[in-house]
């Protein structure tokens, strides 16, 4: 880890002290700083007073409802990447989650592992090119939206899965060039944690049966051989 990286500071927001220990040596053990508390007022005090770079924070807490510390800090602070960790798994909870500012929703219970990955993606979309990408655009006859990770086709619309998003992201970014496996691979889950080749393969086809009319016959998440793929716009 660069000493950039070591430089970064993660707010955990978790009123469970098992919880929030374990998360904290976790996180720590990558080389991060780290600020916790089990308050959402004290949450959004230490986001005010000090620099934060992530924040995880609980949807359920003793003194004020996640979602309102959410919302409270994005009025100050649009930078800061916010992970939500709840126990809930509702749709509609996620989609709130993300109309308040939350960049992720995590849901318990979940790998430490899949957490840190997360982190870093957050972080590294927050502070790169990606950033200027519009949250919502358009693709044939779907209309993406980023931030409430959903894709709407002919007034139907299904939610996508964290690693949809970013693989849709990182096609738009790069639309009508191709991008190789390695290189989804190395931005969304990180050269650490690198899965194989046919992670992206199936997850492409997963989009395929969302996005194209003829998923066995796509036009616009194409196959580039001996490279990786290529969205056409």
């Amino acid at each position: 880890m660069s000493s950039k990286e070591n430089n970064k500071v993660i707010l955990i927001v978790e009123d469970e002290p098992d919880m929030a220990a374990g998360l904290m040596d976790a996180i720590s053990s990558e080389g991060y700083r780290v600020h916790v508390t089990g308050l959402g007022k004290e949450a959004i005090s230490i986001a005010k007073t000090n620099h934060v770079d992530c924040i995880i924070l609980d949807l359920r807490l003793p003194d004020i409802d996640g979602l309102d510390v959410c919302k409270q800090i994005r009025s100050f602070n649009d930078r800061v990447s916010i992970i939500m960790l709840t126990a809930r798994g509702q749709e509609v909870d996620k989609l709130r989650g993300f109309k308040v500012g939350a960049d992720d929703y995590v849901t318990k219970p979940f790998s430490v592992a899949e957490l840190l990955v997360r982190i870093k993606a957050v972080m590294r979309r927050s502070f790169s090119s990606a950033s200027s990408i519009p949250d919502s655009f358009k693709i044939a006859d779907s209309i993406i939206n980023l931030k409430l990770q959903t894709i709407t086709t002919k007034g139907k619309t299904q939610c996508l899965t964290y690693y949809e998003t970013e693989i849709l992201r990182a096609l738009y970014e790069k639309a009508n060039q191709p991008i190789s496996r390695d290189e989804l691979l190395d931005r969304i889950w990180g050269i650490e944690a690198y899965p194989t080749n046919r992670t992206i393969d199936n997850f492409i086809v997963k989009l395929r049966k969302k996005i194209e009319k003829d998923p066995s016959n796509p036009r616009i998440i194409l196959t580039v051989y001996g490279q990786g793929y290529k969205l056409v716009l």
